[in-house]
């Protein structure tokens, strides 16, 4: 089942360099695709602030953006919506266009991560709309990831960009010592860190979602 994913940029029009916030995203979504699980179609520009990809699961899916959110620097942030549903390209040139009941829950997950944010939970940066064709179990499924998800962003963004690099490396199985090798500071401070950031957890649902990924 492909998974389809429509990313924003947060505060693109007060960006003071808005295209390298548009480059930092590019390098940032070609990193993942090599570290972290790929891509069926990597993420890619569309129009205006908008990128696209497809999934090939929805663990799998999770587990990517997540490390996209870890990687990207402070001031370069975006939303994301996942549709749950059937994909069809409707036309090949010169660029794919694509269509379907997951497209267009995608559209409709973008548009509640920004209702979240102008109500009350501005951390909220993803959300998975199921297609109204899925059936009633992966829509239950949908309500419990939905829930993981908002406490996921409201750790992740309450990271430094320090502590997002060390929880990214960490998700990779990066050591400590290395990590501190990397950043110039003592495993101590690697560790205290992670710990005051609350990395444990997204380490570990990182986990747990690629190994449900490769299954």
């Amino acid at each position: 089942m492909d998974i389809a994913v429509i990313a924003d940029i947060v505060g693109s029009r007060q960006a003071a360099d808005r295209a390298a916030v548009q480059r930092a995203i590019e390098t940032t979504a070609r990193r993942v695709d090599r570290e972290g699980p790929a891509a069926r179609t990597p993420l890619a520009a569309t129009v205006g602030d908008e990128f696209q990809a497809v999934y090939p699961s929805l663990p799998a899916a999770l587990a990517a953006l997540l490390l996209i959110q870890l990687d990207l620097p402070d001031g370069a942030s975006c939303r994301f919506g996942i549709g749950v549903g059937q994909l069809r390209e409707v036309a090949a040139t010169p660029v794919a266009i694509a269509d379907g009941p997951g497209w267009w829950a995608a559209r409709d997950a973008i548009e509640q991560v920004h209702a979240l944010q102008d109500r009350a939970v501005p951390s909220a940066r993803t959300r998975i709309v199921g297609a109204p064709e899925e059936d009633a179990d992966m829509h239950a499924h949908l309500l419990y990831a939905n829930a993981y998800l908002l406490a996921r962003d409201e750790v992740v963004g309450a990271m430094s960009e320090r502590a997002r690099r060390l929880t990214y490396g960490r998700c990779l199985g990066v050591t400590q010592r290395d990590l501190a090798q990397a950043e110039g500071i003592s495993q101590s401070a690697v560790s205290q860190a992670l710990l005051r950031a609350g990395s444990g957890a997204v380490v570990a649902g990182f986990a747990a979602l690629t190994a449900e990924a490769a299954r």
